[in-house]
């Protein structure tokens, strides 16, 4: 989950340099064809360290560009083929097989076949640097057109993941140089990276798909105010900005707010500080949060509303249990009637909390209700709920700190102190990530150290269900009329808001928005760009 589960995301951090001018408020126009694009794709996370490499995380959950995958999901959240001209999958979900094209070659012109597709999986398992393959043994060669994965579990999730990863020619294949240079079979064709810069894609034109109706993609690496100034300064034809510049307009550009499913939430910690660390070192638990009153407080006390219309923009959606709401398993019987300071403050003093030294912060054995909170320093959204969190919990008699930090300082704390988090999949399986009990303390899975035997029977009956019926076992993972990981339940996250993005597209632009897949976090802006026409000539 979040920044180091999905480094590959094509979202990056870097002050543009185009031709010589700067995205930071150059004047200068771009000058280009009506034939190419200019995007700022997104405006948070870093710039892929090792390139545009699907084994070491490029682009996963999103459209590669460069890359084909097996299988495509639409609109309605059901699957097509891409490379795969069938799929199937046996009784108790452990063994998938998949046919292939048998017409699709790379940019090199060699032969996209099995053997590609079963090299691409089995790297990318043993990398662990993009999609959690943990459930598959491997994937095997049955012929040219044929691949067989095999899990060491029952996963009916497995089919989200043929979507996810391109796939890379394994003759050519080498780790550490590949993704500077990549050979892909998608409808763009690598062309350049400027390191610190932008990224150049031409058109395919050998594509075996819809071909794109433009013939040169440049991707620039910008954020927030960068990435405002580029189109402000007419420099590009989308750029991907924060939710602070949503009310903003920009004469020759439509702003369009995308609903995504990226949620933004708090794990708590639900066992104590004894001491215990991870493997790796890392402290566990966290001595004020692990009291459930805390964590009903917190749940039950905070106004999600005024988070929504304040530190989300007047854009954001509340969210209870870190499904969104445009999700099939999304639960309704989750929400309940937060904002009430009242009923926090009743909470607090049931569990044995109270203010006996008239500081306005609560007590219990000694104990204050004090704890510091994390968040991501580059992301502005973040700190607002962070801050905003703080400022509403002092109204019940708890202390928060909000502190603004980085991945590599938050992975060391992330299992005994409590972060600011963003994520959203089509994939349910992130449930099973953040939940599940045997995924505690594991890389960045189940921070919060949950332990509730029912959620696992739930998350464990989904996984061996076909999809459309594990919808409701995911469902009630979040609470099933007795327990679940929402404020009626364990409450080990204060889930607060669905987040929208934001897109200056100039007004010369079709981005077909009704033909949009739904926005994961981190974004796909480019999920339908076989439908993006030119309807004007640029305004220079």
């Amino acid at each position: 989950m979040d920044e180091k589960y999905i480094i590959g995301i094509i979202a990056v951090v870097i002050i543009a340099v185009i031709g010589g001018f700067s995205l930071m408020g150059g004047s200068t126009s771009v000058e280009r064809a009506d034939n190419e694009l200019v995007v700022c794709p997104d405006s948070h996370g870093e710039e892929p360290e090792d390139g545009f490499d699907p084994i070491l995380g490029w682009n996963y959950y999103a459209e590669p560009l460069i890359q084909s995958t097996l299988l495509k999901m639409t609109r309605n959240m059901e699957y097509k083929g891409d490379l795969a001209t069938s799929w199937e999958n046996n009784a108790d979900f452990t063994e998938y097989t998949v046919k292939l094209r048998d017409d699709v070659k790379f940019t090199d012109n060699s032969t996209l076949d099995a053997e590609d597709v079963v090299f691409t999986y089995n790297e990318a398992k043993k990398s662990g640097a993009s999609l959690d393959l943990s459930s598959m043994d491997n994937a095997t060669v049955v012929d040219k057109t044929t691949v067989k994965f095999t899990l060491n579990k029952p996963d009916s999730t497995f089919i989200d993941k043929l979507a996810y990863i391109g796939i890379v020619p394994s003759d050519s294949y080498v780790n550490g140089t590949y993704g500077s240079n990549p050979i892909g079979s998608g409808p763009f064709k690598f062309v350049q990276w400027d390191k610190g810069q932008q990224v150049i894609l031409e058109k395919n034109t050998d594509y075996y798909g819809t071909q794109p109706k433009f013939d040169k993609l440049t991707m620039v690496f910008s954020q927030d105010e960068a990435a405002f100034n580029a189109a402000k300064n007419k420099e590009v034809d989308i750029s991907a900005v924060p939710l602070t510049y949503a009310n903003e307009t920009i004469d020759g550009y439509k702003m369009y707010l995308m609903d995504t499913i990226d949620v933004r939430g708090i794990h708590l910690p639900v066992v104590n500080n004894t001491g215990e660390t991870t493997e790796d070192g890392s402290p566990i638990g966290n001595n004020v949060t692990a009291d459930e009153s805390i964590r009903k407080a917190l749940n039950y006390g905070i106004n999600r509303k005024s988070i929504a219309s304040g530190a989300l923009n007047g854009v954001g959606v509340p969210n209870y249990d870190g499904i969104a709401h445009l999700l099939p398993w999304a639960n309704k019987d989750a929400e309940i009637k937060d904002g009430d300071v009242e009923k926090a403050k009743q909470l607090l003093k049931e569990g044995g909390w109270e203010d006996t030294d008239g500081d306005g912060i609560v007590e219990k054995d000694g104990l204050k209700a004090s704890f510091d909170l994390y968040y991501s320093s580059s992301a502005s959204e973040r700190q607002a709920i962070a801050v905003t969190v703080s400022e509403q919990a002092k109204e019940f008699g708890i202390e928060i700190n909000p502190k603004g930090s980085n991945w590599d300082e938050m992975d060391k704390i992330k299992n005994c102190q409590p972060i600011v988090w963003g994520f959203g999949s089509t994939d349910p399986s992130t449930m099973w990530s953040e939940y599940y009990s045997d995924q505690a303390g594991v890389g960045y899975n189940n921070p919060a150290f949950i332990n509730n035997s029912a959620v696992d029977a739930h998350i464990d009956a989904a996984m061996t269900s076909d999809r459309n019926a594990s919808y409701s076992e995911w469902s009630k993972a979040s609470w099933d009329g007795t327990t679940g990981i929402s404020p009626k339940g364990d409450a080990a996250w204060l889930w607060v808001g669905e987040i929208k993005y934001g897109y200056f597209v100039d007004e010369s632009l079709d981005i077909s928005n009704d033909t949009a897949l739904l926005q994961p976090h981190g974004g796909d802006v480019f999920s339908n760009i076989y439908d993006w026409s030119r309807t004007s000539s640029i305004k220079k």
